[in-house]
């Protein structure tokens, strides 16, 4: 079926003060899904207690929303055809204010998991096609400014999660981690009715087998991502049988997309693409190394150095505003300034916020804790307005939605990896120091001996055996933390290569995108 004319008009630029009610409608419902995926995290143990659960138990508040919405999130090209884009966007935000109601006045286990279920499926779809609907509102030439208004959304909601959350829950109640999105979707939906354009509707069968088979796979890797560090990886026999079902049905999907099939789930000629490809996989490390960092230094600040959680919300936001400034800045910079060139800088400020980051000591003061994370949202807005030019520039309009889809899961599993990568080896890297320190803790060994003297205490008291104790596994944790950052900054420095295979990024022309089969 051929792209009508109807669907080039609607790719034109709109007009200026329509625009900026688009983008203010779009991010507002993006910056909403995006915040949900960090702010209950810190609201876990209060949930916890008053909905009378388990440690174990309360993580499926988190699984489910990511599970559901990673499997949920490439069929975002298939409604915005079949539904046209304006009223996708208003379904899916209104599901996902629905949901967090429904979260939100939830008093079991089974309710609240019910309806973060909920929110995942209405709300995968709302990063790929605000970023869909951002990309086309502007001309080629000026995409760069639009890709940092989004990037600003998509980046700063994960990071202004846990300073938010922390707030609402300590001032109010964990419930009110949810009721925050209702006035935030009720604007975002009347500014969508107003200003959003539509696209035309267009014919589009479903590939079921093709989405049974993806879901069965993303849902499978998903659930051993966020489940495996919590029983031990392949010691548990869910995980076991988990990696079996991602193998086979990965196997599988691929087998069916690759064969003749006539309406495939998703092209994957759109991976033959080199700059789309390339940004996307920078992307997944650039995820994999924010999210990293993200869930340790929570730990650090408040398990080790015994901040509060509000005190440790405040000590993260300052990266949320460097991320929010460098976007600005980045977003002018585009068109003038390489972008590899700007992807490179932004890989060195976050390689050198890891390696600063890996020399922290249980003597570390507060400036020290914040500087690292402003020089990282640095580095975040760097790499990735430019990645997000050089992913779709030499793309077909008609194919935005549907590589916008596949780009977002494939950056939600590199944030899963990253979490899951993190937690897993900082658990290890502790009881390994553990032992390792241990063997030094001789009660007859002088070190030893002074250490509990100046604190006037012996090694034959109950209570010097337990500081000991607690300075040993204290010590452990830090060492294993530095550890885990030197291998988030290696991730950063593999990347480096990619960036090399990026053509220079040539805008298209201003015009309609021209006239192809649509799928």
């Amino acid at each position: 079926m051929s792209v009508t004319s109807d669907s080039l008009a609607s790719s034109q630029p709109v007009a200026s003060i329509n625009r900026v009610m688009v983008v203010i409608a779009v991010m507002s419902a993006t910056m909403m899904q995006m915040l949900d995926t960090t702010i209950v995290n810190v609201a876990l143990p209060q949930m916890q207690g008053q909905l009378g659960t388990t440690s174990s138990e309360i993580s499926w508040v988190l699984t489910s929303y990511i599970v559901a919405s990673s499997i949920f999130m490439p069929l975002t090209g298939y409604f915005t055809d079949r539904l046209g884009q304006k009223r996708y966007l208003i379904f899916a935000t209104v599901g996902f204010v629905v949901a967090s109601i429904l979260c939100g006045l939830s008093f079991s286990l089974g309710e609240i998991v019910l309806f973060r279920i909920m929110q995942g499926v209405s709300g995968a779809a709302l990063a790929p096609l605000s970023q869909t609907i951002m990309t086309s509102l502007y001309k080629p030439e000026e995409r760069g400014k639009a890709m940092a208004l989004w990037g600003l959304g998509v980046t700063f909601g994960p990071v202004l999660g846990p300073t938010l959350g922390g707030w609402l829950t300590e001032a109010i109640s964990w419930r009110w981690t949810f009721f925050i999105n209702i006035p935030v979707g009720i604007a975002s939906i009347l500014l969508a009715l107003k200003y959003v354009p539509d696209s035309p509707k267009q014919k589009r069968t479903m590939d079921w087998t093709g989405f049974v088979l993806l879901g069965l796979a993303v849902g499978a890797l998903q659930y051993v991502l966020d489940r495996g560090s919590r029983v031990d990886w392949f010691e548990a026999e869910e995980i076991v049988l988990a990696t079996i079902l991602f193998v086979v049905s990965l196997g599988l999907f691929l087998r069916h997309i690759l064969s003749d099939v006539e309406h495939p789930i998703f092209d994957p000629r759109i991976f033959l693409n080199a700059n789309f490809t390339m940004a996307t996989i920078i992307a997944m490390a650039l995820s994999l190394g924010m999210f990293g960092s993200m869930i340790l230094q929570p730990i650090l600040m408040e398990s080790l150095l015994g901040y509060p959680v509000s005190e440790t919300g405040l000590l993260m936001a300052p990266r949320g505003l460097a991320v929010g400034f460098g976007m600005l800045v980045v977003g002018r910079l585009s068109g003038r300034v390489d972008p590899r060139l700007l992807v490179m800088s932004g890989m060195g400020c976050m390689l050198f916020a890891a390696l600063a980051m890996s020399r922290y000591t249980v003597e570390v003061d507060a400036w020290t804790l914040v500087w690292p994370g402003l020089l990282q949202g640095v580095g975040i807005a760097l790499i990735m307005v430019p990645l997000s030019v050089y992913a779709y520039t030499t793309l077909a309009r008609e194919r935005m939605a549907e590589a916008a889809g596949m780009n977002n899961l494939i950056r939600n599993l590199g944030s899963s990896i990253g979490i899951s990568f993190a937690a897993t080896m900082f658990s290890r890297y502790t009881q390994q120091g553990w032992q390792q320190l241990s063997a030094y803790t001789n009660p007859a060994h002088p070190a030893v001996q002074e250490f509990l003297a100046r604190l006037h205490l012996t090694p034959d008291d109950p209570l010097g055996a337990m500081v000991l104790a607690r300075e040993v596994g204290l010590q452990a944790a830090i060492a294993a933390m530095s550890k885990v950052y030197l291998w988030i900054g290696a991730a950063i420095v593999v990347m480096v290569p990619i960036v090399f295979f990026m053509r220079p990024s040539k805008s298209q022309p201003a015009g309609p995108a021209p006239v192809v089969e649509a799928h």
